[in-house]
């Protein structure tokens, strides 16, 4: 399987509506040209979601939409003890209501309407999230956590679906963003301490098929001190050019290769072995919270078990360097979309 790294900057799309290049970089290079989509208006999938995670807690911010069908949802939960808070509001027919950015990089997101305020902020050397929300069935959450990134690499993919020359995935993902903050729940508090916290930003622009499933894995740490991360997944469009498979330590990227894995045999909540092509990733995943997922509205049916867990084995860097990880706390996915 090649990788093959984009180092020229341009347009993501032709006038044709397919991608210019197929591959991956290690920052943003393409410029997202959406008046160039040629695919019909409720084909188009866009959506920013952020996760803030440390060894007990998760929580999520998700702001996106599949044109005929949208989400804005906040959600904390507890990995011991199941405890689970979510506010979500369906949208009905938003197409390009939202406004989403054109790049990761730049352009705060802002959703404000009747009991619910979300807004991703772009900031000198980071990212600001904030959050105020009220539900029927849910205490108030607020939320206000300060994201650092220090690091320029991150994972960047543009890859082609098979079904038809209109259909593409541009991805960016960004590891390791210490965190600082708190999430205020009623009466209850949650703190982000950077020593411990960490953000993940998944931000996608694209055309889809109407079914696919994917399989999706990431995690960040302290490791000697220096961050560590990975990005690992399959099942996004045609990866024959370069996968989304991405080591990261102390800011800098290594990539890998395929890495697959199976989260269904023997049931989600048991032992999985996760292994790259060439031996750059051996890890074993012991599940100890399952965020189970279900989404109905109008033509939209997905599910999504994403597996939190512990992740011990070994890590090989470009030049060799072997990374020892012991428990660290991440998570891998299976999402299965009908949208």
């Amino acid at each position: 399987m090649g990788q093959n790294e984009i180092n020229v900057s341009g347009n993501l799309l032709g006038n044709n509506g397919s991608l210019l290049q197929h591959g991956y970089s290690t920052r943003a290079v393409l410029s997202y040209n959406r008046e160039c989509i040629k695919a019909p208006p409720w084909r188009i999938k866009e959506w920013d979601f952020y996760q803030v995670s440390n060894d007990d807690y998760c929580m999520q911010m998700t702001i996106g939409h599949v044109s005929y069908a949208g989400s804005i949802s906040v959600k904390l939960f507890e990995f011991a003890t199941g405890q689970h808070y979510e506010i979500t509001k369906m949208l009905a027919l938003p197409f390009n209501r939202l406004q989403m950015p054109s790049s990761a990089e730049q352009g705060d997101l802002t959703y404000n309407q009747r009991n619910m305020f979300i807004q991703f902020q772009i900031t000198d050397g980071g990212r600001r999230l904030i959050g105020k929300a009220s539900g029927k069935n849910s205490p108030r959450m607020d939320i206000d956590i300060k994201l650092s990134q220090p690091d320029p690499t991150s994972v960047v993919i543009a890859t082609p679906f098979d079904e038809h020359p209109s259909m593409f995935y541009y991805n960016h993902k960004i590891n390791c963003m210490p965190a600082t903050g708190r999430v205020l729940i009623g009466d209850k508090e949650y703190r982000f301490e950077p020593d411990c916290s960490f953000g993940l930003l998944d931000w996608g622009r694209g055309v889809w098929p109407f079914r696919h499933d994917w399989y999706w894995g990431n995690g960040s740490c302290y490791v000697d001190g220096k961050r560590f991360g990975f990005n690992i997944g399959h099942g996004f469009g045609n990866t024959s050019a370069a996968t989304e498979n991405m080591l990261f330590y102390d800011g800098t990227a290594h990539k890998l290769g395929s890495v697959i894995f199976d989260l269904s045999a023997g049931g989600y909540m048991s032992k999985k072995q996760v292994t790259s092509d060439n031996g750059r990733f051996q890890m074993e995943f012991t599940p100890i919270y399952d965020q189970i997922t279900a989404t109905k509205l109008l033509f939209v049916d997905n599910k999504c078990h994403q597996l939190f867990g512990t992740f011990t084995g070994q890590a090989v860097l470009d030049d060799g360097r072997i990374i020892e990880v012991k428990d660290m706390v991440a998570f891998i996915e299976h999402a299965v979309n009908n949208w």
